[in-house]
């Protein structure tokens, strides 16, 4: 299977890398909120694999919705966050969310939505990213919890990938060639 009929694919990250750091991630997050629920706000569509194995490696009570960034491309050819939509409403006053992506870029709409939920009153607003590319960002944004740093300029498989093209169910991580 490769992400679009034109581009070879070399894998970047196993199956097996990803679902040993997943675990990882999802111990020390349990750790790091032991005795609390957690609200796990999955950004789709790069994370919808990513929260599936993530909350089921925690072991603290885990609430899960998700959002929807629409973006627009820009004369400049970058993308311009339009809005934002969320599976519901949650009240987050006084409760602690994490928000969960699949891979974080320029850090623009991650830092916008965590300020957001910061200002709905969240006790603790933490995010986690299986993917850092910290080379793109563009604003001071640090993860709380990462699985890898990647540099790779397109990376599909595991849930990523553009949505006209194919590669999002493989099981690893690959980039185009």
């Amino acid at each position: 299977m490769t992400a679009s009929p034109n581009a070879a694919l070399r894998q970047v990250i196993s199956a097996d890398q990803i679902q040993k750091r997943v675990r990882e991630l999802g111990r020390q997050i349990s750790d790091d909120y032991r005795g609390e629920t957690v609200i796990a706000l999955g950004i789709l569509e790069n994370g919808f694999m990513f929260i599936s194995d993530l909350v089921r490696a925690m072991d603290v009570p885990v609430v899960c919705t998700f959002i929807k960034p629409r973006y627009k491309q820009t004369k400049q050819g970058e993308a311009a966050l339009l809005e934002i939509f969320f599976s519901h409403e949650l009240d987050i006053v006084g409760k602690h969310v994490l928000l969960v992506e699949g891979l974080v870029h320029s850090g623009v709409t991650t830092e916008f939505l965590m300020s957001d939920l910061r200002a709905r009153g969240a006790a603790s607003v933490k995010l986690v990213t299986l993917l850092d590319r910290q080379s793109a960002r563009r604003v001071a944004l640090q993860p709380d919890y990462f699985g890898f740093l990647v540099d790779d300029a397109f990376l599909c498989g595991y849930g990523l990938g553009r949505p006209e093209q194919t590669g999002r169910n493989l099981p690893y991580l690959a980039a185009t060639t």
